[in-house]
């Protein structure tokens, strides 16, 4: 049963206006009485009206949120962590998904902006630019999309990665990505190309082709396989299994977003770690700001990611041979 003001009110024995101002933060309500009115609301079960908040302030109080695909099971990591950070400011979430199409992508905005959210908050489909909205947006994608409003530090987190194999000593490496077009594997790639030095022999593939060929350079000397995703690491690590090659002994390997099934691989997969709820904190509060009509605090700026180093990854075997007593 739904609890009103003016039920509050008779509890409490004060007018509806005195109830009204308390829970709003308006009027001349002593603080003590404005905690024990928010304490009693509490109690009750009142839940403010949202038809009545947007006639009053012409807002709603939801945010519109657009994935890009939630079978891959890093966006509902991220799409609840955002609904969490939202519960926080008393927000409500709509999730769309726009399942790989840019054209959805197109149609979710457009179905969420007619339930009346307040703001938008869009993590795009690889390749694209969402399309001028009427309302607040925020973008999470990556530094080198100019619409960009917070992300993980995609770049700094491809050079974590590249520096670790170097300091175990590998030369000859594979880097593997899944799609050209995506904006946060290309800016992941340039961070691992960008820490290796001119002599390290390094190859770069992509796509579902490009596993094959990574494992084929692994049979003709390569050391290490650095992916984009642990989702690629997973496909690889398939792979290697097929044609007989041991991971790490073999062979190191690296993933990419500390998915769930990354620890416990066989063996347990080095991956890069975005701190997600700092991203969905900062999300939040840049799309309140502009909600709100401020000039959002530190927008565009990315996030420091952590390398989790576990079992795939060692010292090559060949230096390992060396190294034993004669």
């Amino acid at each position: 049963m739904m609890v009103s003001i003016k039920q509050i009110a008779n509890d409490m024995g004060v007018s509806t206006a005195t109830i009204s101002n308390a829970l709003t933060g308006k009027g001349r309500v002593s603080q003590e009485l404005t905690a024990r009115i928010r304490t009693r609301a509490d109690e009750l079960g009142y839940r403010p009206s949202t038809a009545a908040r947007a006639l009053k302030t012409g807002q709603t109080g939801i945010l519109g949120l657009v994935m890009p695909d939630l079978t891959n099971p890093l966006f509902p990591r991220i799409a609840q962590t955002l609904s969490m950070e939202a519960d926080k400011r008393k927000l409500g979430i709509l999730i769309a998904d726009s399942r790989g199409s840019a054209d959805e992508q197109t149609e979710a905005l457009r179905r969420l902006m007619d339930r009346g959210v307040d703001g938008l908050i869009v993590v795009p489909q690889k390749g694209t630019t969402p399309d001028p909205v009427p309302v607040p947006i925020a973008v999470l994608n990556t530094a080198s999309d100019p619409g960009n409003s917070v992300s993980a530090d995609h770049a700094g987190g491809g050079a974590l990665v590249a520096r670790h194999i170097l300091d175990i000593g590998h030369r000859k490496l594979v880097i593997l990505g899944g799609d050209k077009v995506s904006e946060v594997q290309r800016d992941r790639i340039a961070g691992m190309r960008g820490a290796l030095p001119l002599d390290i022999e390094v190859d770069v593939f992509w796509g579902e082709a490009g596993v094959e060929l990574a494992a084929a350079k692994v049979q003709a000397g390569a050391t290490a396989i650095m992916t984009t995703s642990d989702l690629i690491a997973l496909q690889v690590r398939t792979e290697l299994m097929r044609r007989q090659i041991s991971v790490p002994d073999q062979v190191s390997l690296t993933g990419f977003d500390n998915m769930s099934f990354s620890s416990i691989m066989h063996p347990a997969l080095t991956t890069v770690a975005q701190n997600v709820d700092e991203i969905a904190s900062r999300a939040i509060d840049i799309i309140s700001a502009k909600i709100s009509g401020d000039t959002p605090a530190q927008e565009g700026e990315t996030v420091p990611m952590r390398l989790v180093v576990r079992q795939s990854t060692s010292i090559p075997s060949q230096l390992l041979t060396r190294r034993r007593p004669q």
